[in-house]
């Protein structure tokens, strides 16, 4: 299918009638909204009848006192509440954390001289440099002298014929 483009005046077109419904339905909202906070206030906090005498407003500031009190314990246990439910998330993600365990990070090779390794050991506080070759013991080399393994062929020669048959018995 082709595409073909908008009209940019079609545009500006729709998106005016847009913004407009969008309008009326904020403006729809924010009446429901003050209607509903109308209703709830009308429900729960009556207008305050003044006409009394000391005793009748004594007795309403008694009342509203209580029901102050009354809020602000139950936004105190709603407070408590939250924040144990915080600490207790908060201690189930260290439980999944330490049940997958720690990923180790893949390590580089490094070559180190064994100055460099001991610096690294002891820190910068203490110079040590270590000759490991002169720790080294000296081993001489001894040259053995090993005894001429003759040939068997040459003994066998010798065994064979009379001359060597003689000899067997003379040594025996």
């Amino acid at each position: 299918m082709s595409d073909k483009k908008m009209a940019s005046s079609r545009k500006s077109h729709l998106k005016s009638l847009m913004l407009s419904i969008a309008k009326t339905l904020l403006e729809v909202e924010s009446v429901e909204l003050k209607k509903t906070k109308e209703a709830y206030m009308a429900e729960n906090c009556p207008a305050p009848n003044l006409s009394g005498g000391l005793p009748e407003l004594q007795e309403m500031l008694k009342k509203f006192a209580a029901t102050i009190d009354k809020i602000d314990e139950e936004r105190y246990d709603a407070e408590a509440k939250v924040t144990k439910t915080n600490k207790e998330i908060e201690d189930l993600k260290i439980k999944v954390v330490d049940l997958q365990g720690i990923k180790k990070p893949a390590l580089k090779k490094v070559r180190l001289s064994a100055d460099a390794m001991l610096s690294a050991l002891l820190g910068t506080k203490h110079k040590a440099t270590i000759d490991f070759k002169a720790n080294l013991k000296q081993v001489k080399k001894e040259v053995k002298e090993e005894e001429e393994v003759a040939d068997w062929r040459t003994k066998v020669d010798e065994a064979a014929g009379m001359d060597g048959r003689k000899k067997m018995f003379e040594a025996a």
